[in-house]
């Protein structure tokens, strides 16, 4: 007998293809998330998954920009609707930076809490939520604080009128992503947003073992420190990852898009056996 675990991700499964010597591959299944519930989250979900070796992230971003389209097309509809936001599918998706989308949301700028080395000062971010009005929790860290710009007053301002494309995260938000070259605060992460929805998650993939192994050990002890839970680290992927060649992946959740394309308003809505409860 042995633990065995359901996938969050097809992740760790492609890089270890990837490091095996597949240059472009793609994964569509069912994957599964045991904690949130709602008109956007359902515990068994279906994801598309993709990479590109030797291709710079950006050309995922065109990746999700073509997706858009085609659902729409495929689905008959000429925009997508959700809570009272519209978007035009076949429009060019704007690109917005995180820090640009702080400070024209909440008026914070992000980046002035980020060290050139990634750490993070709590005490800034936290005086920026306080101006911009915002509840705070003493026991809240940077990355519970960030959160919490996100929910209240980014996300829901996205993907208006046309998709956007979220880029440059914080390289504390960004466990799977390499730093970026232009500025070593940020990582090479986007998100895809339509009338608020977040549809996809992208990565310049990281590719050192031992940063990798940091950030993993950093996650489960943050892990611990909530949920009283931790999980063994995959040892196969770390060894893997040692000579995995530079890529970009990007995951999208293909029932979200297909909520989107279709008007359904929850996500049970387009899933063929949902989960009852």
């Amino acid at each position: 007998r042995q633990p065995l675990y359901l996938h969050t991700s097809p992740e760790f499964a492609c890089k270890k293809l990837l490091a095996a010597g597949e240059k472009r591959i793609f994964s569509l299944g069912s994957v599964y998330r045991n904690r949130e519930r709602g008109p956007l989250h359902h515990p068994e979900f279906t994801m598309l998954e993709w990479y590109r070796v030797g291709e710079a992230y950006e050309r995922l971003m065109a990746d999700c920009a073509e997706f858009l389209a085609l659902a729409a097309a495929k689905a008959g509809a000429k925009s997508f609707r959700f809570r009272g936001r519209e978007a035009d599918p076949f429009a060019e998706p704007e690109r917005l930076s995180v820090a640009e989308a702080f400070m024209r949301h909440a008026g914070i700028d992000l980046l002035a809490t980020v060290g050139a080395d990634g750490s993070t000062d709590r005490e800034a971010l936290h005086q920026g939520l306080v101006r911009a009005g915002l509840r705070t929790a003493p026991d809240d860290n940077w990355a519970d604080l960030f959160s919490r710009v996100m929910v209240e007053k980014v996300e829901p301002a996205l993907g208006q009128g046309r998709a956007t494309i979220l880029y440059g995260y914080p390289v504390s938000e960004a466990a799977l992503a390499r730093p970026s070259a232009e500025d070593p605060r940020v990582a090479e992460r986007f998100e895809l947003y339509c009338c608020g929805v977040e549809l996809a998650n992208a990565f310049g993939e990281l590719t050192d073992p031992a940063e990798q192994r940091r950030r993993f050990v950093a996650e489960m002890d943050e892990k611990e420190r909530i949920y009283g839970e931790r999980y063994p680290l995959d040892e196969d992927f770390l060894t893997a990852l040692a000579i995995m060649p530079q890529a970009s992946g990007s995951a999208l959740g293909f029932d979200r898009l297909v909520m989107l394309a279709t008007g359904a308003a929850r996500i049970e809505d387009v899933i063929w056996a949902p989960v009852a409860g």
